[in-house]
């Protein structure tokens, strides 16, 4: 009779509390719902108004031209299609070509060399007056080779020992962890080349002019500057470090009288271009610890100014950075001025626009505070249609999209 009791007790208390967690499942999920539904996220943008690619696109007798760099981790070719596909659409170009193009990059001074794959893809509007070339480098094939020395860490012989979560970012710390430190060994000038090789290809020529599976250098055989189209870069994470290092290299080389044709035709090609880069998840703060400063720095005023005495020795018109950081984003800066001045290069006329933006979904933890996925802060920016929107159309301008029109606000900069 007392373990029929105790067998009714323990069924009762049972039933109770299934009842209870299936309450709370369904108060839980119902407050989710409507924090997903309200959709708060931060969208603030400081510095100055900019238009965003579709004035360069709408420019009669002009292609846009758009080169991509990945982050930190493992990229195959074609990483960028959906960041394109949500871009080509903001832009309203609903016509492409069968097929893209690939060029396996080649150091010129050693042609046996690897330096990853230049995919090309051309959009055009309905008309076909409008056209973008979008050129995403693909560079991680060059520090693929040296993480091999962790690939044991990722086998069963270790990963068995650790919970599932912990295996899963124990591999992801294996992937993306190690590049930034082999960035700044000897592979840094192999990246720096297939930059520097990927933005020749760019100014080489148009889309039928460009080769297609093929293993070739862009040299003074090949190049053909267009000067009157425009261009910009998209990066993220690492990738930023890149375009920056890669332009202060260009600019250096200029500057010290290098004789590559290919150098000389990008130099000429660059210094009269005012040239957006926008930046996904900045990390310049952090990848700049432990490096020199460069050799030309603090001297905005004679390079950038038309009345400076250098004018005439800077590398480019102006250099729009546009930097998107979410908050949460555990490897995102912002760029102040004072940076700008002291770490980067005078020759590039930078001029900063930094957007506080939340990619990742915030959630109130019943009380305990607020949290966001750091993962989704990281990545997420690419995807998020606010982010492709100001890439598209700018902020403060007669094309603004709706979207940042109603859900971002700006904070305009004077002097």
């Amino acid at each position: 009779m007392k373990d029929m009791k105790r067998l009714l007790l323990i069924l009762a208390i049972s039933v109770l509390l299934n009842g209870c967690a299936s309450f709370g499942r369904g108060i839980t999920e119902a407050i989710l719902e409507k924090q997903d539904n309200e959709d708060t996220r931060l969208c603030e943008i400081t510095g100055n108004q900019f238009t965003g690619l579709k004035p360069q696109l709408e420019a009669p007798g002009r292609k846009m031209k758009v080169l991509m760099l990945h982050g930190v981790g493992n990229h195959l070719p074609g990483y960028s299609t959906e960041f394109l596909e949500k871009l080509a659409k903001e832009l309203d170009l609903p016509v492409t070509t069968r097929a893209y193009k690939n060029i396996k990059l080649v150091d010129p001074k050693d042609p046996g060399k690897n330096l990853g794959n230049l995919r090309i893809h051309r959009y055009l509007d309905q008309f076909q007056s409008q056209e973008l070339l979008f050129y995403e480098l693909t560079w991680s094939e060059i520090t693929a080779k040296d993480k091999e020395v962790l690939a044991y860490d990722n086998s069963g012989e270790q990963s068995f020992r650790r919970a599932e979560v912990n295996d899963l970012l124990k591999k992801f710390s294996n992937d993306t962890g190690p590049d930034p430190i082999i960035y700044l060994g000897e592979k840094r000038d192999d990246i720096l080349v297939a930059f520097a090789q990927s933005f020749c290809w760019m100014i080489s020529g148009d889309w039928t002019s460009l080769p297609d599976d093929v293993h070739k250098v862009c040299s003074s055989k090949n190049v053909t500057p267009f000067y009157n189209d425009s261009y910009a870069f998209v990066s993220h994470s690492l990738g930023s470090r890149i375009t920056i290092d890669g332009l202060q290299r260009l600019a250096s080389i200029y500057a010290d009288g290098e004789t590559a044709a290919y150098y000389t035709a990008i130099a000429n090609v660059l210094k009269n271009k005012e040239i957006p880069i926008y930046m996904m998840s900045n990390q310049l703060p952090m990848l700049q610890l432990g490096r020199a400063t460069p050799k030309i720095a603090n001297q905005e005023a004679a390079y950038c100014k038309p009345d400076g005495e250098k004018f005439a020795e800077r590398m480019l018109l102006k250099t729009n950075i546009i930097a998107f950081s979410d908050p949460n984003d555990l490897l995102s800066y912002a760029l102040p001025h004072d940076f700008v001045s002291k770490y980067l290069d005078s020759r590039l006329c930078i001029n900063v626009t930094n957007i506080n933006i939340n990619v990742a979904k915030i959630y109130d933890a019943f009380g305990l505070g607020k949290l966001a996925n750091p993962m989704d802060a990281h990545i997420g920016y690419d995807t998020d249609d606010r982010v492709i929107a100001l890439i598209a159309k700018g902020i403060a301008n007669e094309r603004t999209a709706p979207i940042v029109k109603e859900r971002c606000r700006w904070i305009k900069t004077i002097d």
